[in-house]
């Protein structure tokens, strides 16, 4: 019999030590994810300081803005021009069927304290009367209306810089007086 109770004091205590079984299902998920979550959330916030402070340091004393280049078409100051005034009133027809009088007064802009220009442009100021007549007498009532007067002003000075001045150029072109009187 003591055999018997050996055999029973040895089933017991294997059964003790031996550890309890496993629950399955979702009691073992939630803990587990809830780990994985808590690793993730640390491993980013770790990466985040460390980002912010190395960015701290490489940056030095910069600001945080950066700047933005500003092309001179979108700058809001405008440069201020020379004008040659000497032209005169130019009195031409328009080349319609019943030709319309064409009264104009154009003054040329260029770069301020620009001497060069100045000079080239008095030089050719008969060069410059004339093209202003002729090209005005090309013109019709319909070309010389108001809202075409940019497009005007733009043929003329790119007109003058490739045609008559040569070592110069003029940034504008405007019309102190500009009349059409139809017939």
């Amino acid at each position: 019999m003591a055999d018997n109770d050996n055999i029973n004091l040895e089933d017991d205590s294997a059964a003790a030590s031996a550890p309890p079984p496993k629950k399955g299902g979702i009691g073992n998920l939630l803990p587990s994810l809830l780990k994985w979550v808590a690793i993730a959330l640390g491993a980013i916030i770790l990466i985040v300081t460390v980002v912010i402070i190395t960015m701290k340091i490489m940056g030095g004393n910069t600001s945080a803005e950066t700047a933005i280049p500003i092309s001179e078409d979108y700058a809001g100051k405008r440069e201020i021009l020379d004008w040659y005034t000497s032209l005169g009133p130019i009195r031409t027809k328009t080349s319609d069927a019943i030709p319309a009088s064409v009264i104009v007064e154009v003054v040329l802009g260029y770069k301020k304290d620009d001497k060069a220009t100045s000079t080239e442009i008095t030089s050719r100021t008969i060069e410059l009367k004339d093209f202003l007549r002729r090209y005005f007498t090309e013109k019709t009532v319909t070309d010389l209306k108001p809202q075409n007067e940019e497009k005007l002003r733009i043929e003329i000075r790119n007109a003058i810089n490739d045609d008559i001045l040569s070592t110069s150029r003029i940034k504008d072109v405007r019309f102190l007086q500009f009349d059409v009187v139809e017939q």
